[in-house]
């Protein structure tokens, strides 16, 4: 069982890899787990508890959880 409490890559691979899987990401192969900073850490957990916590979404909640995601993408330099 993964420990999500815990900051690590491990657990920012697995819960990126989850959110692809439960969004159905067409472009899932820009999201990648290394796109992500760990300060933003506490952040992309709770949008993988909103995400993991339901089995549908409509395609407004989609596109607003995509957006956050966004957010929280480093920012390229």
């Amino acid at each position: 069982m993964i420990n999500l409490e815990q900051h690590s890559e491990e657990n920012v691979a697995y819960m990126i890899e989850t959110i692809k899987t439960k969004l159905r990401m067409a472009s899932g192969a820009a999201m990648q787990p290394t796109n992500f900073d760990q300060d933003k850490y506490e952040d992309l957990k709770d949008i993988y508890d909103i995400i993991a916590s339901k089995d549908k979404f409509s395609i407004s909640e989609v596109e607003a959880l995509v957006s956050e995601l966004g957010r929280l993408r480093k920012k390229a330099e």
